[in-house]
């Protein structure tokens, strides 16, 4: 499904092929032998998407963009790259001939470089830089520059990394220092609502 939003229409090259149950949402640019899956969700908002040549989106993937910060958060998927099922890319770039795996999910303003593997199940958080040919194991979390990869078992110091990288302003434009939880949250859920308010004038074009 073709979806008119914010006044732009998603571009597919004659040559890419999109399931037709797969969503593109506004200003998505689908490269030249592209393939986008079945159930999965391109969502350009109020900034761009862009898959390049011959890279593989598999089904139920997300890739969404954002303009709730300023700059704008767009993605950008290089040539040849995959992005495994139910895997997501937030507002981040992954470059050509790298690999996100299944159920993995890579967070607004990193970089998954040349080569790189994100492994199922894996996170690369917010302002992270995967080096090219970079492997992130299973089940692990990815964060900074240079990056350090944390297992489950070290929560502590996974959650000082985290609080370190400021998430919520790098999605959101939220100041990472919030007075408690409830307080933050209700700011961002504001920003998300306010951005997914301007779905309630999208068009289907095809």
């Amino acid at each position: 499904m073709l979806i008119r939003h914010r006044d732009a229409e998603p571009r597919v090259d004659p040559t890419a092929w999109v399931a037709p149950n797969a969503t593109l949402v506004g200003d998505v640019r689908v490269g030249p032998r592209a393939r986008v899956l079945y159930g999965a969700v391109l969502d350009a908002e109020g900034a761009t998407v862009e898959v390049g040549a011959s890279a593989i989106v598999s089904e139920h993937a997300v890739l969404r963009a954002t303009a709730a910060t300023d700059p704008a958060r767009p993605v950008a998927l290089g040539d040849h790259a995959f992005v495994g099922p139910h895997a997501t890319v937030l507002g981040a770039r992954v470059d050509r001939c790298a690999y996100v795996a299944a159920q993995a999910t890579v967070l607004h303003l990193a970089k998954v470089g040349e080569g790189a593997c994100v492994a199922v199940g894996a996170l690369v958080h917010a302002r992270t830089r995967v080096p090219a040919e970079f492997f992130v194991p299973p089940h692990t979390t990815a964060i900074g520059d240079p990056v350090r990869v944390f297992s489950a078992d070290r929560a502590e110091e996974l959650a000082e990394a985290i609080r370190q990288v400021g998430f919520a302003d790098a999605a959101f434009g939220v100041p990472p220092v919030w007075t408690d939880r409830v307080s933050g949250y209700l700011r961002v859920a504001e920003i998300r609502s306010a951005e997914y308010a301007a779905h309630a004038d999208d068009t289907i074009i095809g």
